[in-house]
């Protein structure tokens, strides 16, 4: 895989017929099983036979896992695909993370404040983690605070707020 793009991780085992819990990292849960075979770092093939909802999770029956001590063994397994399975076709001010990561930072004025490092949601929204010379900080990743992302440049405008930019700024 050239771009990988994480969809999914794996958990604990759920029954005795080799099923697993997934958690999804897709808009849409169910769309794991859009995409063809998953595949783990060290290469190894996913296929969906089944899937089901339990709460924020899915049950998952992927072909050639049978029983419980199988599944067992696939307990923490990240799953991916290549960026070019993912439909191009986002909505307005929707992004890929992994499309963000890497990204240059700059403040109205053009000046560079860092590097976008990830793209945490802990529930409240997701968030803008950016490194600079200094330590990294945290920006919610709104339309107000974000205005502007040019992916085609790899660039994005934020408005950091007051105690950010007095706190970080000159560290950058």
């Amino acid at each position: 895989m050239k771009n990988p793009v994480l969809l999914a991780t794996i958990g604990a085992a759920h029954g005795l017929r080799g099923e697993v819990r997934v958690k999804p990292y897709t808009e849409d849960p169910f769309s794991i099983a859009d995409y063809g075979p998953l595949r783990s770092k060290d290469g190894q093939r996913f296929k969906v036979k089944a899937l089901r909802p339990q709460k924020a999770m899915l049950v998952v029956k992927f072909e050639g896992i049978n029983d419980r001590t199988a599944a067992e063994a696939l307990a923490n397994i990240d799953l991916y695909v290549d960026r070019s399975a993912l439909p191009d076709d986002t909505e307005d001010d929707e992004y890929y993370v992994t499309d963000l990561i890497g990204c240059t930072v700059l403040d109205r004025a053009g000046a560079q404040m860092g590097t976008v490092v990830t793209v945490p949601d802990f529930g409240a929204g997701a968030l803008l983690e950016i490194a600079g010379a200094g330590p990294s900080w945290f920006l919610d990743f709104t339309s107000d605070t974000v205005p502007e992302v040019d992916l085609a440049a790899r660039t994005i405008t934020v408005i950091p707020p007051q105690e950010v930019s007095e706190r970080d700024l000159d560290k950058a």
